[in-house]
């Protein structure tokens, strides 16, 4: 391992309240390989104690966070940049043994991890407060821009280094202070991890704790807590409106981000480069194994373009190389757990007995569950209706444009979209035309950049993340006056 310095020791304990130690629910996550069902360590979970211990400790240490300079809290930033160059094969190989990652994708998701924490050395020095014009005599109208405090971010196994930095390094450059609940599956790379380069970068204890601990012991309990302002959360919809129906109904009232399913059209108009719209596509869908909220999940192709585009298309997956995650030319790795795999099944033969055409698929190899292409899908197939989380994908035929269009903005789910065309600024204007946050002309729908804002429509979410969107969700505005005369009142 070409790091330098040694690897991290000791992360089956939990950074709770200022110490790494166990924690007291009594019961054991065991940490597996996805690939090789291999155990990679045992966390002794948290409970609602340690749960309330970590969120305590956050409120008291946040106040003297927020107060240094912002100097100091961008150099924390630039330090964790820093460590991530110095450990980046350490990195990488954690998220390909505890996520299934191939290399490919863990080389792509630590950019990512790094690229929002060197956006957020910027931050602090980007806050900016306002001098607001008063009608009333003798009154000065100020507005100033205050971190929110504690925020509570609950992050997923797909994507968890980056999925959790990216609400946790602005949060905490903004001056808040941050409890982390990760994935159960991915507690290192969703945690663990982070919390020890924050550490090794100069964050001070207690500002960042993260607990590991069974959904049901814990889940509804982080939400509630009356401590956290704001809770950010990456995940499905359905856990999704539950926080929101938390947050918003409980005792104590909570800001959310909420980024949920998707379930991303890939349109192909008739007059698009198909070699690259293919190459796309490829890119688009299988990406770690398509367990992505913003993969490809349905492909809409134009019908003078359809035979085309898929007899290329089905060609190039047939020769994507799938299996062990380690070596450098595996496009397609194992799926997270045995649970997504079975659900995969199901999705298979539900797609079968609806009536679509299977063009390219195998049998599973353990949690590898090759690369499955669909024929002939119609818009009311649950393969199209439903986000699919993994190596499968249907190809749908539009008789023109507008009836891509139409199928297009046909889902319940507006995060991530695609078009494909010769004519960019035709692109421009059905992209516009697509009900979702985000949409990309001629490229995948697997897009995010750390200063543009990443978020969806629909039931896709609430909130943006990202650069000066960031800002707006990890601070508050705080109206002050100052009444220098006088002022008459009527009584």
């Amino acid at each position: 391992m070409n790091i330098t310095r040694p690897a991290y020791q000791d992360l089956h304990l939990l950074p709770l309240a200022g110490q790494w130690r166990a924690g007291n629910a009594g019961r054991q996550l065991e940490v597996t390989d996805p690939f090789t069902h291999k155990s990679l360590l045992s966390i002794s979970q948290a409970n609602r104690e340690d749960l309330d211990e970590a969120y305590r400790k956050a409120r008291e240490t946040q106040a003297e966070w927020a107060a240094k300079a912002p100097a100091e809290r961008a150099q924390v930033m630039l330090n964790v940049v820093k460590i991530f160059d110095e450990r980046r094969e350490e990195i990488i190989d954690w998220l390909i043994r505890e996520s299934g990652s191939t290399r490919i994708k863990a080389q792509v998701e630590w950019g990512a991890a790094r690229a929002i924490t060197l956006e957020s050395a910027s931050l602090p020095n980007r806050v900016h407060g306002r001098i607001l014009g008063s009608n009333i005599p003798g009154k000065e109208s100020r507005v100033y821009r205050a971190p929110l405090g504690v925020i509570g971010v609950i992050s997923p196994w797909n994507f968890p280094l980056h999925l959790t930095a990216r609400s946790l390094a602005p949060a905490l450059a903004l001056g808040n202070a941050v409890v982390v609940k990760p994935a159960s599956d991915t507690p290192v790379t969703g945690g663990l991890l982070l919390a020890r380069i924050f550490e090794e970068a100069g964050l001070p204890a207690g500002v960042l704790s993260v607990v590991v601990g069974s959904g049901s012991e814990i889940g509804d309990a982080f939400v509630e807590h009356p401590v956290p302002a704001f809770i950010s959360f990456t995940g499905s919809t359905e856990v999704g409106r539950n926080i929101g129906r938390i947050a918003s109904g409980g005792k104590h009232l909570k800001h959310v981000a909420l980024e949920l399913g998707g379930n991303s059209p890939f349109v192909v108009l008739a007059d698009a480069d198909l070699e690259q719209a293919v190459s796309a596509a490829v890119v688009g869908k299988f990406l770690h194994q398509g367990q992505i909220c913003m993969a490809i999940n349905r492909i809409i192709v134009e019908q003078p373009v359809l035979e085309e585009f898929t007899r290329r298309f089905v060609e190039r997956v047939k020769a994507l190389p799938y299996g062990d995650p380690s070596k450098a030319e595996t496009v397609v790795g194992p799926v997270i757990n045995a649970k997504q795999l079975a659900g995969l099944r199901d999705k298979i033969a539900t797609a079968k007995a609806e009536g679509a055409t299977l063009l390219v698929g195998a049998e599973p190899q353990g949690n590898v569950m090759p690369p499955h292409v669909f024929g002939d899908v119609t818009a009311d197939m649950e393969i199209a209706r439903e986000e699919i989380f993994g190596p499968l994908v249907g190809i749908q035929s539009a008789r023109d444009a507008e009836h891509a269009l139409a199928l297009a903005n046909s889902s319940e789910y507006g995060l991530s979209s695609a078009v494909f065309t010769a004519n960019l600024e035709r692109g421009v204007q059905f992209a516009q035309r697509i009900h979702a946050g985000m949409t990309h002309v001629n490229d995948i729908p697997v897009n995010d950049e750390p200063n543009a804002p990443f978020g969806g429509e629909k039931n896709s979410g609430l909130g943006r993340f990202n650069g000066d969107w960031a800002i707006d969700e990890f601070t508050t505005d705080h109206w002050i006056t100052l009444q220098h005369a006088p002022r008459p009142y009527p009584f």
